[in-house]
């Protein structure tokens, strides 16, 4: 079974692990100086802060599965949908070890897919700024086609859905 994942920036994480604990009548399942993590089921989701992000607000959005065959169903499903793919194999990112790729929608939202193989103790891998294709490293949201940060649009307090 798949869990969908959001990943958000905050400014200050104890008063968001506050906040998010309330909403979700729930503890975080990880807390670490720079990050948190609630391993929610109902719904079923997986959601992560921190304090790592360049601004606040969403960063990017994503699946994770239960399991590798999973994985790679998502990733056929990309692949034979000829979407632009940055497959990262197995990395360490946000203090967990997991096989993932990258895929981004046409407005430049990206989405991570991933298996978790195991918790760590460091928030990710010491690796170059960029990978060689010019995209942020594996632990990081890639660029979109266009260059481009990937990021979601925050809409105005004026605008509705």
């Amino acid at each position: 079974m798949k869990r969908f994942h959001i990943h958000v920036h905050v400014e200050d994480l104890g008063k968001s692990i506050d906040f998010y604990s309330k909403l979700f009548a729930s503890e975080p399942a990880r807390v670490e100086a720079d990050y948190a993590k609630w391993m929610l089921e109902d719904p079923r989701i997986n959601f992560a802060i921190s304090t790592r992000g360049e601004k606040p607000g969403v960063d990017h959005l994503g699946i994770q599965t239960d399991d590798p065959q999973e994985l790679a169903e998502l990733k056929a499903r990309a692949e034979a949908a000829d979407m632009a793919l940055f497959d990262v194999g197995e990395t360490t990112c946000c203090y967990a070890q997991s096989d993932k790729h990258w895929v981004t929608d046409p407005q430049g939202i990206a989405w991570e897919h991933f298996h978790t193989l195991a918790n760590v103790p460091v928030f990710g891998e010491a690796r170059p700024e960029k990978a060689t294709d010019g995209t942020a490293s594996a632990c990081c949201v890639p660029k979109a086609a266009s260059g481009k940060p990937v990021g979601i649009p925050v809409k105005s307090s004026t605008s509705c859905c």
